[in-house]
């Protein structure tokens, strides 16, 4: 279960659109409202949002290809021939637009039929993936705390479309952190889901605790970016020290 350190962490970040924990089971969970509403995977996030209310969809809920990634349905042959993305002019052949689909990140299929939505603030189960979107400040933060402790590099793998197989599995396959900027990608723009030039954040299971702990513990501002008195004093008593350090070691030092 998310526990009451992580729900903290995260309401002190004072996000303007709250994070979302997401929940993948094999059958309909209990005690959990049923969303009776039909829409795209990733209108269901923004529906968490908007309602701050925790539901559940299957298949039958989904009107895009959220059902695909997370292996509720096989590859529609049509799609998958590329030629979706050449009719949407995303591609400028079939043949690029199906090379996606060779390496689109997938669940296993049948393993998922069910999917649990719910802002992190009650959450009250162990999130398969958070997902946050924030502006550069808090992303900064956010991103920052995801590599303080294990030294993990950023990356961010995504396609011009079905930014949801990067987003809401690709996370779960490969246990990285995924991230992506709003306004580029097919779907969420045509569905006017989030604003553009947000930063969108997918969080796997096995690096919510490391974030949570980093945010903890790290400075959300870093010395050199504070302005007061004696962080810059602190900062140039560090800098003195490797003049000490180079000295020692017989070389320069080429940081200031």
């Amino acid at each position: 279960m998310l526990n009451d350190k992580a729900r903290e962490v995260f309401n002190k970040l004072d996000l303007e659109i709250p994070a979302v924990a997401i929940k993948y089971l094999p059958v309909k969970p209990e005690k959990i409202k049923y969303s009776e509403k039909k829409l795209a995977f990733c209108q269901f996030v923004k529906e968490c949002q908007d309602t701050g209310e925790q539901f559940y969809i299957t298949k039958e809920n989904d009107t895009c290809y959220g059902q695909m990634i997370l292996g509720m349905i096989p590859k529609p042959p049509i799609t998958a021939s590329g030629q979706a993305g050449l009719d949407f002019e995303m591609y400028k052949t079939a043949s690029a637009c199906m090379k996606l689909y060779q390496q689109l990140p997938v669940l296993e299929p049948n393993a998922t039929n069910a999917v649990v939505f719910s802002p992190v603030s009650i959450c009250d189960f162990d999130p398969d993936l958070i997902v946050v979107f924030a502006g550069i400040e808090k992303a900064d933060i956010i991103m920052r705390a995801t590599s303080y402790i294990s030294g993990d590099f950023w990356e961010s793998k995504s396609t011009p479309v079905l930014s949801c197989g990067w987003m809401y599995a690709y996370p779960l396959i490969s246990g990285k952190v995924n991230h992506i900027t709003t306004g580029f990608y097919h779907g969420l723009k045509r569905r006017k889901a989030f604003a553009a030039g947000l930063r969108m954040i997918s969080i796997p299971y096995n690096k919510i605790d490391e974030v949570v702990t980093a945010l903890s513990e790290m400075p959300w501002t870093a010395i050199a970016f504070r302005e007061d008195e004696e962080s810059k004093k602190e900062l140039a008593k560090r800098i003195e020290h490797w003049g000490e350090m180079a000295e020692e070691m017989n070389c320069e030092v080429h940081l200031h």
